[in-house]
């Protein structure tokens, strides 16, 4: 993201006489040049974009993580606590999601999800992950790198009920990234939950995990329309944190 590039084509990687499976082959259908066109045609940033000066930034990234969010909710920007979430499983294969945060803190920034969904798997036998958030409206982005951590019962179901009811319902249903039979099936199950949840608004779901991301690597990006964007990364060295501009 930190150039926005217009659509260029590349060559076709598969070796000399080697046949590329259908889903890699070239493809120029109508179809898909006009989705080239598309793309090509997307404007980005068509609003004037905040200042960012790197030499007034805190000595920890924390404060101005939270300013810089407060920032994109008042310039309009919806939903601006959702986040991108990557992962790897054990043998290093990423799998990513966007999801919401509940709380950044001295200890680190939250999430949570079901012990077995894909997420909290992965968190198992990996505990480090990155998570990425953009306000367009602002040309921002954070990007958040770090181990992982899992708090214990009670501080895990105390985040889930401090949560809407459609929250907790949601959580009720369980059975995060199993395959679903039919859709039908999952009506009837979330309609049991949504009864179960108004009816019991501290029902547990013990499989609620709390998770506390302690960061290593925060960079904050500030977009500009000429493309000279503004990054400053904060790298954590032990004892507190280097500050590094880097190279848009």
């Amino acid at each position: 993201m930190a150039d926005h590039p217009g659509h260029q084509d590349t060559p076709d990687a598969t070796p000399t006489g080697a046949a590329a499976p259908p889903h890699a082959r070239h493809s120029d259908t109508a179809e898909s040049r006009a989705f080239r066109e598309l793309l090509r045609g997307l404007r980005v940033w068509d609003v004037e974009l905040p200042s960012f000066d790197p030499a007034a930034a805190p000595d920890d990234p924390l404060p101005l993580f939270r300013q810089w969010l407060r920032e994109a909710a008042e310039a309009g920007v919806p939903e601006p606590h959702t986040m991108t979430l990557a992962t790897a499983d054990a043998s290093g294969d990423p799998s990513v999601r966007t999801l919401m945060l509940h709380d950044a803190d001295e200890r680190g920034w939250h999430f949570a999800s079901h012990r077995g969904s894909r997420k909290g798997r992965e968190l198992a036998v990996r505990p480090r992950a990155a998570l990425g958030f953009y306000w367009a409206a602002v040309g921002r982005q954070v990007r958040v790198r770090g181990s992982v951590t899992a708090a214990g019962p009670e501080e895990s179901a105390a985040d889930l009920h401090r949560r809407s009811t459609g929250a907790l319902a949601a959580a009720l249903v369980g059975r995060q990234s199993e395959a679903l039979g039919s859709t039908a099936e999952l009506a009837r199950a979330s309609d049991a939950a949504w009864e179960r949840a108004r009816r019991e608004p501290e029902a547990p779901v013990p499989s609620w995990t709390l998770y506390v991301l302690r960061a290593e690597e925060v960079e904050f990006f500030q977009g500009d329309a000429r493309r000279r964007h503004v990054r400053l990364n904060y790298r954590y060295e032990g004892e507190g944190w280097a500050k590094e501009l880097l190279w848009p």
